[in-house]
């Protein structure tokens, strides 16, 4: 096998990647729709979607590390030469193994989208806990279409959001694509990224702060195929 053959099996995985990604968040959808079905309790099968969820993290994560340890192996190594190829698959074989002896199931309880799961869950909880409490008042339709308008705001875009990032420090939403320029924008600047919304406090904004919001992502789709609609 040549490093140009090595090189299009990485691309492959990176876009297996991908079909990972998308398949945990239509795991994640389907969470929502059955806790909405259910009223805020949790219905036996959430348990068996985290349980798919965390499966897919550790899929994701393994292939990062096998992904980085064939690049390091081969940049070591640039000649294809038949017998340094076998070499190099052999190193490759080991350092991933030794990598992978080394992880801890408990760590894929950080990754992106295990951490995003398990918000759906608790916010779809705290919802239709505050819904029912809250049930004696309605609000004027006007004011509710406005608030509506404002949650659903990039506070960088200044328009609707599309994918929904929410900083778990200080609490606000961005639309992804945006903030993440932001920061990369700031960073190659050499300075902190600030919260961009009008009086916040928090003055760096890191990627590792951001985690995606499904509930506000789900509420900005539903809105617009109500607006379509009418």
């Amino acid at each position: 096998m040549s490093l140009s053959a090595v090189h299009g099996t990485l691309s492959s995985l990176r876009s297996c990647q991908t079909d990972i990604g998308t398949g945990m968040d239509i795991v994640s959808d389907v969470a929502m729709d059955l806790m909405e079905s259910q009223d805020g309790e949790v219905n036996p099968g959430i348990k068996e979607m985290e349980a798919m969820i965390l499966e897919c993290a550790k899929l994701d994560r393994e292939i990062n590390y096998f992904v980085d340890i064939v690049q390091q192996v081969t940049a070591e190594n640039t000649t294809q030469q038949p017998e340094a190829m076998f070499s190099l698959s052999a190193k490759v074989k080991e350092k991933f193994t030794e990598k992978i002896n080394g992880l801890s199931d408990a760590d894929l309880e950080n990754h992106k989208k295990v951490v995003a799961f398990k918000d759906i869950i608790k916010s779809s909880l705290n919802q239709a806990n505050q819904e029912s409490a809250e049930n004696t008042e309605e609000l004027d339709e006007d004011i509710a279409v406005t608030q509506s308008q404002v949650n659903f705001t990039c506070p960088v875009t200044q328009v609707e959001m599309v994918n929904p990032m929410k900083n778990k420090k200080c609490n606000h939403h961005y639309d992804e694509a945006a903030i993440l320029g932001l920061i990369k924008s700031r960073h190659s600047q050499k300075k902190k990224c600030r919260c961009p919304v009008v009086g916040c406090g928090n003055t760096d904004v890191k990627q590792s702060d951001l985690i995606q919001d499904a509930m506000l992502r789900r509420k900005i789709q539903s809105q617009k195929r109500n607006g379509n609609r009418t």
